[in-house]
């Protein structure tokens, strides 16, 4: 014969306060002074911002627009591309006409797509004269020994 242990909830049934004390705990917020800024009154006046007219400058997280912490953002906001994606994407750019075909040659604006810089990573076989703002030297070496050329 098997005996299942029974859960923790059905084991505190009967007991008024589930294990957590007095009957006024575990109720949320409440049990913590309020969510927000509910709850500054006399223990928390030294977190509250006071009026410039009097004279004081405003202290803690509220007064710095109830922010808290800032986020860093990351001040280079390149969209990058490899030449294998370059290579995977080419049949459906070309579909689409977003990519020019002359003879062998292939003639892409990666700003147009959507992208300012070209990566290396992957290979590439086809002659192309791609426009981008930023590469890579490893990047422009590769698409110089396919036979293409990296405009800006």
């Amino acid at each position: 014969m098997v005996f299942k242990s029974r859960s923790k909830v059905q084991k505190q049934r009967g007991k008024r306060t589930h294990g957590w004390g007095h009957g006024k705990k575990h109720r949320g917020a409440g049990n913590r002074g309020g969510r927000g800024k509910a709850g500054l009154g006399k223990r928390g006046a030294q977190r509250k911002t006071l009026p410039l007219s009097q004279g004081k400058k405003p202290v803690g997280r509220i007064a710095n627009n109830n922010s808290g912490m800032k986020k860093i953002r990351n001040s280079r906001n390149n969209t990058i591309i490899n030449l294998e994606n370059i290579v995977k994407n080419l049949p459906n750019w070309i579909k689409n006409k977003k990519v020019k075909k002359d003879g062998s040659k292939y003639t892409l604006d990666l700003g147009e797509l959507g992208y300012n810089k070209l990566l290396s990573k992957g290979e590439i076989s086809e002659k192309m004269e791609i426009k981008v703002s930023k590469y890579s030297a490893s990047a422009k070496n590769k698409v110089e020994k396919a036979g293409g050329k990296i405009l800006e």
